[in-house]
């Protein structure tokens, strides 16, 4: 088993990191870009895995997708291979045909689909066999499931002869998400409607039209970045390529983190990170940003600061269940998420006068968050982590910047 032993620096780190693009923006710029005829020019392609497997998939001809682990690709992918009436077996890993996927299948089927579950009903893998419209386009669907649903419903529905309309039932979880989707199809010339009091989403139909647009770094990728200052003795990172008014829902974590100890001043390249000092304990609703959720969680560990935590429900669908691997390894690091059950609610709390024994060895469950949330703890002792290879899904170059600011080794674990 390959591993990376992280070590903590030996001197002050000083350092400008150009961060990966966003894979979320990335992701949706690929389809919309698709249904223009692959027309626009798209800018900072994110290396990220699951867009590259998006790329490839949309330009390929066969029959089989494959989308490894990337549930955006899997769910944008069966909207947009569904309305454009192509034919095709959507699967993926072990652990992806796990993730559900019927709410989605419900509502293409509904606007026209003809969808077979191969395995499993509601989940994958499934038959695309083609699609003829309905002539219905109004959807009722759950809003406080994954937001790639509804996305990916929303990024095809100027395709369709009436549009959408559709109504989201109960909490509404990672609105930042579809918010963004909306103004990315704004970009492209495409008129919606969105009532966030009444939760109702309108999309007329249109044509998108081809144009320049230029991908925005990646905040999830920068949130790794803040807590590697945060937990540093001494740091000052500026990350490029990050806008103050962004789309996405990630740059929640200039609002945490100055919590944690970290300022942020923007710049004309991007953000500079400062240290500050940080509070005791702070309280997080983790609803429209749960990918931040595990960095929160392991630099409180660290820092021994009290966290709160709601709305990371969702986590426990994602690569892996997410809640359940913070668990598993935060007691490797002398704390504990604990749930209070009563409150939908979490906690993290380090134990008292805990010392480690041993070098702490992460595993990271095929979970690329997993690996990008605990390295940094190598800014405060040595830590291992397993696997290191699975960041390559969002931030392939992860390893490569880690390096500019302290130094660590391959390992080979038995």
């Amino acid at each position: 088993m390959k591993s990376i032993l992280v070590h903590p620096p030996q001197q002050a780190i000083r350092a400008e990191i150009k961060l990966a693009a966003s894979k979320s923006e990335c992701n949706r710029a690929l389809i919309i870009n698709a249904l223009t005829g692959f027309k626009s020019e798209l800018s900072n392609i994110s290396e990220a895995r699951d867009s590259q497997t998006m790329l490839r998939l949309l330009q390929s001809e066969d029959a089989v997708a494959d989308v490894i682990d990337a549930g955006t690709t899997m769910r944008f992918l069966t909207a947009y291979f569904t309305v454009t009436n192509q034919h095709k077996l959507m699967t993926g890993t072990p652990r992806m045909c796990e993730r559900p996927i019927g709410i989605l299948v419900d509502a293409l089927r509904i606007l026209g689909a003809d969808i077979e579950y191969k395995n499993v009903t509601g989940y994958p893998p499934m038959q695309l066999n083609g699609f003829t419209y309905s002539g219905k386009n109004e959807l009722n669907i759950r809003g406080d499931v994954s937001s790639q649903y509804i996305s990916a419903l929303l990024l095809i529905a100027p395709a369709l002869p009436e549009g959408i309309t559709i109504k989201l039932e109960g909490e509404v979880g990672s609105r930042p998400y579809i918010e963004m989707t909306l103004k990315q199809m704004e970009h492209f010339g495409i008129q919606y409607t969105a009532d966030w009091e009444t939760n109702i989403l309108t999309v007329a139909p249109g044509s998108y039209q081809a144009q320049p647009y230029a991908i925005e770094s990646d905040w999830s990728g920068a949130s790794y970045w803040y807590s590697i200052v945060a937990l540093a003795e001494d740091a000052e990172v500026e990350l490029l390529g990050l806008k103050q008014n962004s789309l996405q829902g990630d740059s929640a974590i200039v609002g945490i983190m100055a919590q944690l100890g970290v300022v942020s001043t923007y710049t004309d390249r991007g953000v500079l990170l400062k240290k500050i000092p940080a509070a005791d304990a702070i309280a997080w609703d983790f609803t429209n940003c749960p990918d931040l959720a595990q960095t929160v969680a392991v630099c409180c560990a660290v820092k021994n600061i009290h966290l709160t935590l709601t709305g990371i429900e969702s986590l426990k669908i994602k690569e892996t269940d997410r809640v359940f691997a913070l668990q598993e390894e935060l007691k490797k690091l002398g704390a504990e998420l604990n749930e209070i059950k009563k409150d939908q609610k979490y906690e993290v709390v380090r134990k008292t006068n805990w010392q480690a024994t041993s070098t702490p060895s992460i595993f990271t469950y095929d979970d690329h968050r997993m690996a990008l949330a605990f390295a940094p703890v190598g800014m405060v002792q040595d830590i291992i982590i397993e696997e290191p290879g699975v960041v390559v899904k969002s931030y392939p170059g992860y390893w490569k910047d880690l390096a500019t600011v302290t130094t660590w080794e391959e390992m080979q674990l038995s």
